[in-house]
């Protein structure tokens, strides 16, 4: 069987750095106490964190507190006044039990500080998918870089060898970035994650550069002035008063929030100053122009998949053009870049590490990444977001939802949709899959249901540099769930009970031509029925109506095929991509991949007809033939054409179509206020 349409276009132990026994670290009570170390013993142990989770109609809760920047500098402070002065060793948060099973390992490699605190503000989340290590570097350890790269991939070695099946995350901040380069091209044979945040390759470009000179020959009571001054130019103190600002609280809560935010940085700014000597602090840098040059140097020996994390408003290193350059040096690349945020990311409230390894689909535990099995469902907080940054879909389109109940009679809302799975919902795509994100966000909304769609590959690859979107345009599809189109992941969704978005028509109707709007092509032969009969779906077919009133096509396929350098382009972009149904013949066999030339609308209004259920439980014997389970392949695609018809027709009579009814009659009513739409039959 092939199925080949398309749902969108649009989480201690071994490794001292020497074989002694270390003095007891004393900590902060959220980690565990260090127990006699050797080469072959824990460091630390992990202790689980009482952390609330429950798994909700596909939806992750997690009942914690996040850390605070106010938590970072307070734990922080304890740690650098406090340090035994011995070697270097891991330690396990207590926050970060893993919760799932075969969780992969996470190294948190420390910034040029030391501390290991770094993802302090991530630990709860990271813990509940990845089992996390922090390495940390006392104040006074001299320790060369090249020996702390062959500590980290003692570690790397040693857990590999007992977990070979599973990839091993280095995460890593400016100093740490360039750690976890190092230790990647040592050892190239092992399936390592690289996410790097500002990564300190760039040193040599740094700010800091001429101060370094004059550091060595500056007064005392200048000295002394340095952690201020840095701290500046990390962003850490305007991201205090940013993210504080940014929580709604009343007034008078918000002043005693920033009162104690700046006591807090300022405390801990003035233990800083008395910790850091300026030997220590030339020490700190001078590793730093050793990590810079180590990871420049074998850059060119890395193959470990990475995810660069970019700051556009970094004081420190030219981050944004740093990227920019490792994307195109390290051969399995990506970057993602947070144009308003400094050099400390990671400490900046706002950012969420979780969500963005996810949605850039680097979350895996195994060699290769399985979309429909690796998928964690998103938190509240993320459906948060993700709800409140596309609000304007809703004013844009103000989708009119219609479902239709067992008994046939159609009904305004989704009361017809079933609530458990698995369910696959068929459909006819829009120009551009302009329907999908509307639809998503409504059955969220109102049947707090997560849609997977079935989408195509070029959602989860990386192409060459083109007029193709870049991939990060996609990362809230992935953090959703989408899967690229195969057998193998529609039957990994389905056994999972999930409610499944296809599009058998794929990439020929989101890229269809002028005057095929609403237009199905789809392939002879069914590709779904005998799929979903064998795990009992309900297959609920749709037809989505709107695009029309959005979008003028002024370059199709075929105008775009007599212009000879965008005839190149797309037969490029086509070439680059995972090519579908090559045994096919016909319309639904052309999947070029081109960027159709359209010309905005003022919007009109989305309508959505879920048909009435057809289920296949019980009918698995009866859909083995090959005849009868496309009797009912026929049967859906004739519903699909039939809700697509439906809502064509009735369109004509809703008095508010336009979008300039539908705003005047919210500001009578207020914009929360459900804008009505025709009568049904």
């Amino acid at each position: 069987m092939t199925i080949s349409g398309g749902a969108t276009l649009t989480g201690m132990c071994s490794m001292p750095m020497v074989k002694l026994t270390p003095p007891i670290l004393t900590v902060s009570r959220r980690f565990k106490p260090l127990s006699v170390a050797s080469a072959e013993q824990p460091l630390m142990t992990v202790e689980n964190f009482e952390v609330d989770l429950t798994v909700k109609r596909g939806r992750l809760e997690t009942e914690v507190e996040r850390f605070s920047l106010k938590d970072y500098l307070e734990q922080s402070r304890e740690l650098l006044m406090t340090s035994d002065g011995g070697p270097p060793r891991w330690f396990s948060p207590l926050e970060c039990g893993s919760r799932l099973d075969n969780s992969p390992l996470l190294l948190s490699l420390p910034g040029v500080d030391g501390t290991g605190l770094s993802l302090l503000l991530h630990h709860q989340r990271l813990g509940e998918i990845f089992d996390v290590w922090c390495l940390h570097i006392p104040t006074t350890d001299r320790t060369p870089f090249t020996d702390l790269v062959k500590l980290i991939e003692r570690t790397v070695r040693s857990e590999n060898d007992q977990h070979p099946g599973r990839p091993i995350y280095l995460v890593g901040e400016s100093f740490g970035g360039c750690l976890a380069l190092a230790v990647a091209a040592r050892i190239p044979h092992i399936d390592l994650v690289l996410v790097l945040a500002n990564p300190a390759t760039s040193f040599g470009k740094s700010p800091l550069q001429p101060l370094i000179p004059i550091l060595k020959i500056a007064p005392d009571h200048i000295r002394s002035g340095l952690p201020y001054i840095m701290s500046l130019m990390t962003g850490v103190p305007s991201s205090m008063l940013t993210s504080t600002a940014k929580k709604g609280l009343p007034s008078q809560q918000t002043i005693t929030d920033l009162s104690e935010a700046v006591a807090s940085l300022f405390s801990y700014l003035s233990d800083v100053g008395d910790v850091l000597t300026v030997e220590i602090v030339l020490w700190k840098l001078k590793m730093l122009e050793s990590a810079c040059a180590y990871s420049n140097s074998c850059l060119h020996a890395v193959s470990a998949q990475t995810l660069i994390l970019s700051s556009g408003n970094d004081q420190l290193l030219p981050s944004l053009q740093e990227g920019e350059r490792l994307q195109k040096t390290l051969p399995k690349c990506q970057i993602r870049t947070f144009s308003d945020s400094g050099h400390a990311l990671f400490l900046e409230e706002t950012f969420d590490l979780v969500t963005v390894i996810k949605g850039a689909g680097y979350y895996r535990r195994a060699k290769h990444t399985d979309y429909a099995s690796d998928f964690i469902p998103p938190s509240s907080h993320e459906i948060k977001d993700i709800l409140d940054s596309s609000i304007w879909i809703d004013l844009a389109t103000s989708p009119v939802m219609l479902s239709t109940l067992e008994n046939g009679k159609i009904v305004k809302g989704l009361d017809g949709i079933p609530s458990e799975g698995p369910v696959l919902f068929v459909g006819c795509h829009n120009m551009l899959g302009f329907e999908v994100a509307p639809m998503i966000r409504r059955f969220i909304i109102d049947k707090n249901i997560i849609i997977r769609g079935v989408a195509h590959p070029m959602l989860f690859r990386k192409l060459k540099e083109n007029g193709m979107p870049n991939l990060a345009t996609y990362d809230v599809t992935r953090l959703m769930g989408a899967v690229p189109v195969s057998p193998s992941n529609l039957y990994k969704l389905f056994s999972l009970k999930s409610h499944v978005l296809l599009y058998p028509g794929g990439v020929r109707e989101a890229l269809h031509r002028k005057g095929e709007e609403y237009k199905l092509f789809w392939p002879e032969q069914s590709e779904f029925v005998r799929m979903a009969a064998r795990f009992g779906a309900t297959i609920i077919p749709f037809g989505a109506v709107g695009e029309d009133d959005y979008a003028q096509l002024v370059l199709d396929y075929d105008d775009q095929m007599k212009i000879p350098f965008m005839k190149d382009y797309v037969k490029q972009t086509t070439d680059e991509s995972i090519k579908l149904r090559n045994d096919m013949n016909g319309e639904v066999a052309n999947q070029d991949l081109h960027m159709p030339v359209i010309l905005p609308k003022v919007p009109g209004r989305y309508y959505y007809l879920f048909g009435k259920p057809i289920k296949t439980e019980g009918r698995m014997e009866e859909l083995r033939s090959r005849e009868r389970a496309n009797q009912v392949y026929v049967e859906v695609k004739r519903e699909v054409e039939k809700c697509l018809n439906y809502c064509k027709a009735k369109r004509e009579n809703d008095p508010y179509r336009n979008i300039l009814s539908r705003l005047m009659y919210q500001a009578t009513y207020g914009l929360e206020s459900e804008v009505p739409t025709f009568d049904l039959d």
